[in-house]
This record gives C-alpha cells, sequence and structure tokens, in this order.
C-alpha cells in the first residue's frame, strides 16, 4: 500500500487490471476513428506490416481487429484459449506468416491508439493493459512454427 494513499473500496470491489483494460477498451472501441487509427500508426511502424495489408479490405480488417482484441480481453478474463489458439494458427508461417517481432509493434501501436481515443488513458492503465496481453500474445507467438 502506497503511504498515504487510502482506497475508499474495500478490496472485493477494486478492479483488477483485466476489469481497468475492459472499461478502457469500452471508452474507445466504439469511437470509428479507434481502428484508423491504430492501423495508421501500426502500418507506420515498418515497410513489412504495410506490405501485409496492401490488398486488404480495411473495413472489414477493423471488424476483426474489434473481436480479436475482445478475445485477448476475454481469455485474460478466463475463457477457454481457443479462439487465441485459432489466432495463433491463422497468424503462424504457414498462414499469414506474421513474424513475432510485429507483435510488439502492435501491441505499441494499440497503446498510442488508447492514449488518443481513452480520455482516462495513463501509464498505469498501460501497464494492466500490457500485464493483460502479453500472456495471449505470447501463446500466439508460440504457434508460429507450428504447423
Amino acid at each position: 500500500m502506497v503511504r498515504g494513499f487510502h482506497n475508499p473500496l474495500p478490496r472485493h470491489y477494486q478492479m483488477n487490471d483485466v476489469d481497468l483494460v475492459f472499461q478502457s477498451y469500452g471508452r474507445s472501441c466504439n469511437q470509428p476513428a479507434f481502428y484508423q487509427t491504430f492501423y495508421d500508426i501500426f502500418m507506420g511502424k515498418s515497410a513489412d506490416i504495410r506490405a501485409k495489408f496492401v490488398n486488404t479490405e480495411m473495413s472489414a480488417q477493423h471488424g476483426l481487429l474489434r473481436g480479436g482484441i475482445m478475445w485477448l480481453i476475454m481469455h485474460a478474463r478466463g475463457m477457454s484459449d481457443s479462439k487465441i489458439r485459432a489466432l495463433g494458427k491463422s497468424h503462424s508461417r504457414g498462414q499469414l506468416d506474421i513474424h513475432p517481432s510485429h507483435y510488439a509493434l502492435w501491441l505499441d501501436a494499440l497503446m498510442e491508439t488508447l492514449y488518443k481515443h481513452d480520455p482516462e488513458f495513463n501509464l498505469q492503465l498501460e501497464l494492466a493493459w500490457r500485464r493483460t496481453l502479453e500472456p495471449s500474445i505470447d501463446k500466439i507467438i508460440s504457434m508460429y512454427d507450428q504447423h
């Protein structure tokens, strides 16, 4: 406990990382510009990433991103990892071939987007997002070379 800080909520009412992330996503995901901002930032990080989206219908991709982020959050909330494994398989070397190094850039782009679209976003919330999503992202990365 931080000296001089008293949280007025009883411990069982304090929100954990996943709850904070879920609320943050709720404040952000209904803004139509959220997904365009994300892809502008993400594609700006690498020519390799831009190349992956050359022939992509971006409005459909926005819907896939929306669902994918929700799956990552729901997995952190205890949902089965079946959707995460499906993402791992589809993004593996043998299918979409999303290189493991791109996930750190993806996560950074998401954080930058949240800073722009969630009015309550701050460093504490960024760390909560990272702690929440990283186990699922690590699972996806671990499947890169699986057939």
